[in-house]
């Protein structure tokens, strides 16, 4: 049985406790999940936020800052200065100014993510308060891309219920970022997806590349895409098993797989399923979890040099823990 991430990540549990930066450092469920993630020992912490703000949460939940919890105020920490220089060397290019640049260092984005750049931090989780649109800018200009990334992307974890009889974890991508991928860019998600199903699912990964059409039983520009993506896949990376185009039921249910695409290696056994588009993959993750009774983490993003990680605006503590987790499995799986 596949595990969450916080199991996978204490049965591979790092010699050195890797630290953690929270941008939103005096929000509740920001705070009871990092105590949770710092209790079972998984990461220390560093809660970012007005540090009167950021005391008052710890204490309303009967903690406080100490060895392996740090409070960093961006307006008045050490690191401040040093943050401002570097992000306007990063981004004066763009007409980022000396003065904009220490503005920007002093809010809990770029801090955080400036953290993780600086190598003071393994990486980094937002969005509990701040939009998706935000933390994934700052990710980008901070952090930065990959060097073998072609863009940044993003996926959800999905965890089937117990009653589940034929459940099975899968990666569903992009269901949180790119609106209309093109062919390449599609092949460049399914691509960046095999790696993360290897490293937070432990699975050799069985990439379906979904569409309303399987194997021609329809005609359509939208189709043409997929089509073009899929041989792109194969033509480029010949060891990855990948099928497409598939309908959802002919990659998930192994009779309609082996009546659509009989002999396919992946057809009814996907583990990895590609959207099309922004608008199938956001709407198909929710049904998963809503009518199927799926757990969903994510959005998780994939693509960066170092992990920077949204959360939902609408997240709970136990979001916030795995996400902790998540972050740092990828962190040690670069």
């Amino acid at each position: 049985m596949t595990q969450l991430p916080i199991e996978l990540l204490r049965s591979c549990a790092p010699a050195n406790r890797p630290t953690i930066a929270l941008s939103e450092g005096s929000d509740p469920r920001i705070v009871a999940g990092a105590l949770a993630a710092h209790q079972a020992e998984l990461a220390d912490i560093i809660l970012i936020g007005a540090v009167a703000e950021v005391e008052a949460t710890l204490q309303a939940q009967g903690a406080s800052a100490g060895p392996g919890i740090a409070v960093h105020d961006p307006a008045t920490a050490d690191l401040t200065e040093e943050f401002a220089s570097r992000y306007h060397e990063l981004r004066k290019h763009k007409g980022v100014d000396e003065a904009k640049a220490r503005a920007a260092a002093e809010t809990p984005l770029v801090y955080a993510a400036m953290l993780v750049r600086s190598g003071r931090a393994l990486g980094t989780v937002g969005g509990a308060v701040h939009t998706t649109g935000d933390v994934v800018r700052t990710a980008i200009q901070v952090i930065g891309m990959a060097p073998d990334a072609a863009m940044v992307s993003s996926f959800f974890l999905m965890y089937p219920p117990a009653s589940a009889d034929n459940g099975r974890a899968m990666l569903y991508s992009d269901c949180g970022l790119v609106i209309d991928p093109s062919a390449k860019e599609l092949a460049g998600i399914a691509t960046a997806s095999a790696v993360s199903a290897r490293a937070l699912l432990q699975v050799k990964p069985k990439i379906a590349m979904l569409s309303f059409s399987t194997k021609g039983s329809a005609r359509h520009p939208a189709v043409d895409k997929v089509i073009e993506a899929t041989n792109a896949l194969r033509t480029d990376h010949p060891d990855l098993n990948v099928d497409g185009e598939l309908q959802f039921d002919a990659a998930f249910v192994p009779s309609v797989g082996e009546r659509k695409s009989p002999g396919s290696a992946v057809a009814g056994q996907a583990n990895v399923m590609i959207f099309p588009n922004l608008d199938a993959g956001n709407i198909g993750y929710k049904i998963t979890q809503r009518i199927g009774g799926y757990a969903a983490i994510g959005p998780v993003m994939q693509g960066l040099a170092q992990p920077a990680n949204d959360l939902s605006r609408g997240c709970i503590a136990e979001d916030v823990t795995q996400m902790i987790a998540v972050t740092i499995l990828q962190a040690l799986n670069k």
